[in-house]
């Protein structure tokens, strides 16, 4: 499998986690907005992922995997939220966010060596 294959599934793994805790949340009006912006943005991470692997240009994947990069990193600030709030233990969200954390290294990795690339290249 290709490492492209093995991210997206990676992704799609990551986001399958990320509702599956959500659904353990209280049913508060809080937890539930914080439930659904969380789940928004794992399950885009993955989507916007599949989108720049389809991209048709240089310049277009740059820009697609920036909006993979910034929806990353939107899951480690609504996990941060959860954790704060004491809406689930620290225990049950500290491996998806270590796993947002690599996800969000990984693809500021690439498009910073895509615009890198991009320039060298032209």
């Amino acid at each position: 499998m290709s490492s492209v294959e093995q991210l997206k599934d990676r992704t799609k793994n990551f986001a399958i986690e990320v509702i599956k805790v959500v659904q353990s949340m209280p049913k508060d009006r809080t937890s539930e907005i914080l439930a659904k912006q969380l789940v928004r943005a794992a399950t885009s991470v993955g989507a916007n992922y599949r989108s720049a692997c389809r991209a048709r240009s240089k310049a277009d994947f740059i820009s697609k995997i920036s909006i993979v990069e910034e929806e990353a990193d939107e899951v480690q600030y609504w996990m941060e939220l959860v954790m704060s709030l004491n809406v689930l233990p620290d225990q049950q969200l500290a491996r998806l966010y270590r796993e947002a954390s690599e996800l969000t290294a990984i693809f500021t990795a690439s498009r910073q060596t895509a615009k890198r690339n991009s320039r060298r290249w032209g």
